[in-house]
């Protein structure tokens, strides 16, 4: 029985070595017998923007919280409306904010005196027709928006795009490795490793801030102009 038992836990500390073995082991490298080349290549493409993105809200106030948060509510509801009829989709509405703050006048040396609440209620809306972005704005200053800021405009599927940098940068990748090798009388045999960084980020959202008489004055055009997407690559090769 002990000669078992001493079996047994032989078997398992070996095990357990095995397995702290394999943790350890280092991770395979590639070895260059002839000369290193590290390059760092860009690629860039421009696209137009083809979704907008806002924030549309109403800012009520009232002298009991209920009542801010109700006419709050029956605003945002005429906004939601106008969107639809505008042909918005629900999943591209989304409730960002509710809030409900109390309202004090400070007077020196006497104790704060609530004047009664504001409300606050906000809608994340995704455009994807950018071109009627502004009579969208402008129907929804008429509805009872009164805090309206963006639009981010933004692209909605970059990776076709963002493909067609990767290979811009490692064509700009391999042109300059070989204008290295000529200079050095060399010639590129292979390439060791890429790595990527970078890539498309939207950009932050413009502010942009509407009041409701603005909205008598002229329809709000947006610009959609142009986005560049970019990719960066680290690539390694070998020249011999």
């Amino acid at each position: 029985m002990k000669h078992a038992l001493l079996a047994a836990l032989a078997i398992g500390a070996a095990g357990l070595s095995a397995a702290a073995v394999a943790q350890q082991a280092p991770s395979i490298t590639q070895t260059i017998a002839g000369t290193r080349l590290d390059i760092n290549a860009t690629g860039e493409v421009s696209r137009v923007p083809d979704l907008a993105i806002i924030s549309a809200g109403v800012v009520t106030r009232s002298a009991s919280a209920s009542g801010a948060i109700q006419q709050a509510a029956t605003r945002m509801a005429r906004v939601r409306e106008a969107l639809r009829q505008a042909g918005i989709a629900d999943r591209d509405i989304q409730t960002s904010n509710i809030s409900l703050n109390p309202e004090y006048t400070y007077v020196n040396n006497q104790p704060p005196k609530l004047n009664g609440y504001s409300a606050t209620n906000q809608l994340s809306v995704r455009f994807r027709d950018i071109a009627i972005t502004g009579k969208i704005l402008d129907a929804l200053v008429a509805q009872g928006a009164n805090q309206i800021s963006g639009p981010n405009l933004t692209i909605d599927k970059p990776e076709a795009a963002l493909d067609e940098a990767r290979a811009k940068a490692v064509a700009a990748g391999r042109a300059r490795a070989d204008l290295y090798a000529r200079s050095l009388g060399l010639r590129v045999v292979r390439v060791v490793s890429v790595s990527e960084s970078g890539g498309y980020a939207p950009p932050p959202p413009m502010p942009m801030y509407v009041r409701a008489e603005a909205a008598q004055a002229a329809d709000t055009k947006i610009d959609a102009g142009e986005q560049k997407l970019q990719v960066s690559l680290a690539i390694t090769f070998e020249l011999q």
